[in-house]
C-alpha cells in the first residue's frame, strides 16, 4: 500500500480536524468526499509531509514520513497541489513548473522534457511562454496541476483541483487522473460529487474528523437508489443520506 494509516489524529489546539482515520490506499484513484471542514484538507497536508499527526501511525510510500531521511524520500515521489497554491507572479509557466521540478529532484538533464510534457498534459501547451500574472483562474489551476505531475510521482495528492475549471476542462481532468490512477495512487479532495463518480474507483466519505463511508462510487449510489437523502442524483442522494446518518450519530 502506497498510503497507511492507522487511528491518526489531528489537533489544533482544542479543535480536532482530523479525529482517528484508518485509511489505506494503493494503486487507483481514491475520491476523498466530504463538506467544508470535514478534515479533508488537513488529512491531505498530513498525506502530502506538511503536517505531522497528534497522534497514530502514518506510512507513505514504505516510509517514515517522521524521519528526515524518508520524508525527502517520500517529497521526491510525491506530487502535491494544495487549495491555494502560491505562485511568482513573474514567472512563465514552463519556469514555475521546471522550478517545482527541480524542487523534487528531477535530473537535470530529465527537466525540460519532464516539463514539456507534464504542460501538455494540462492543454496549456500554446501558453507555456506566458507569465503567470497574466493567466486566467482556470489557467492558475491547471499550472498547479502541472507541478504536481511534472515528477511523474508515485503518490498524488490534488486539493480541489477542478475549483476555477470550466465545463471541458474538469471532464479533461478527470480523464487525465484516470490514466495517472492505472499506475500511481491518487487522492482526490473535493465536495462535487459529480467528479468522484466521474474519475475515481473507491470513495472515503468524511464528516467531523471521521471517515463515515469507505466504498465504490456504486455503493455510494445504491445508498441513494435506496430513498434516502436528498438531491439530483442517487449519487448526490447517497452522499446525503451518509452525511445525515453521521450528523445523526454523533
Amino acid at each position: 500500500m502506497n498510503i497507511e494509516l492507522y487511528d491518526i489524529t489531528r489537533r489544533f489546539g482544542r479543535n480536532v480536524a482530523v479525529d482517528g482515520v484508518t485509511l489505506d490506499a494503493g494503486p487507483g484513484v481514491l475520491g476523498l468526499l466530504g463538506p467544508n471542514g470535514a478534515g479533508k484538507t488537513s488529512l491531505l497536508r498530513m498525506l502530502a509531509t506538511i503536517l505531522p499527526p497528534s497522534s497514530g501511525k502514518l506510512a507513505l510510500l514504505d516510509r517514515d514520513p517522521a524521519q528526515p531521511a524518508d520524508r525527502r524520500e517520500i517529497r521526491r515521489r510525491l506530487g502535491y497541489l494544495p487549495q491555494q497554491l502560491g505562485y511568482y507572479p513573474s514567472f512563465t509557466v514552463v519556469e514555475f513548473v521546471e522550478y517545482f521540478a527541480l524542487l523534487k529532484e528531477v535530473p537535470p538533464h530529465l527537466v525540460p522534457k519532464a516539463v514539456a510534457a507534464a504542460v501538455e498534459k494540462v492543454d496549456l501547451g500554446q501558453k507555456a511562454k506566458a507569465k503567470l500574472r497574466t493567466l486566467s483562474g482556470g489557467m492558475l489551476r491547471r499550472v498547479g496541476i502541472a507541478q504536481a505531475i511534472v515528477n511523474e510521482p508515485e503518490l498524488m495528492l490534488f486539493d480541489e483541483p477542478t475549483a476555477g475549471l470550466d465545463p471541458e476542462q474538469r471532464v479533461a481532468f478527470r480523464a487525465l487522473i484516470r490514466d495517472l490512477g492505472q499506475t500511481a495512487t491518487v487522492v482526490v479532495s473535493t465536495h462535487l460529487v459529480e467528479d468522484v463518480g466521474a474519475a475515481c474507483s473507491e470513495v472515503a466519505l468524511m464528516s467531523n474528523g471521521r471517515v463515515a463511508f469507505r466504498g465504490t462510487p456504486e455503493e455510494l449510489t445504491a445508498r441513494g437508489e435506496a430513498g434516502q437523502g436528498v438531491g439530483d442524483s442517487p449519487l448526490e442522494r447517497g452522499y446525503s443520506a451518509i452525511l445525515a446518518a453521521a450528523r445523526t450519530a454523533s
